[in-house]
């Protein structure tokens, strides 16, 4: 099941990279807010190659995000992932959208990289 949301770019955060038991891994988080009464700020994570989208977008700019939600159990402890898998820009001139990985279809777990519990940044 995929869902989309719609909001401003607030931030871009630094890449993070490592190295897990299938090889390295990237990884970059940003942060939309919804519009509305009450926004919401959502911290969503783009992983390997397609993070390179961030590069091209900056803060202030709409953005309709394409998104899986994730969670897993460590340790006793549940986390949840917002991993976007497409983006789509407000090209600014209203005549549409930008889009990118537009034809690549959403991440599946053979996909993602396959972490140490040495990995794991909690």
């Amino acid at each position: 099941m995929s869902l989309e949301l719609t909001g401003t770019l607030k931030q871009i955060l630094p890449e993070q990279s490592g190295e897990g038991r299938n090889g390295p891994w990237k990884k970059q988080d940003f942060v939309i807010e919804t519009p509305g009464q009450y926004p919401k700020l959502v911290c969503c994570t783009m992983w390997g190659g397609k993070a390179s989208v961030l590069q091209n977008l900056s803060e202030g700019q709409q953005l309709k995000v394409f998104f899986d939600v994730e969670s897993r159990e460590y340790n006793g402890r549940w986390y949840t992932d917002v991993k976007a898998w497409k983006i789509e820009a407000d090209s600014g001139s209203g005549s549409g959208s930008q889009s990118s990985d537009s034809d690549i279809p959403p991440p599946t777990d053979a996909d993602l990289p396959d972490f140490d519990e040495e990995d794991l940044p909690f």
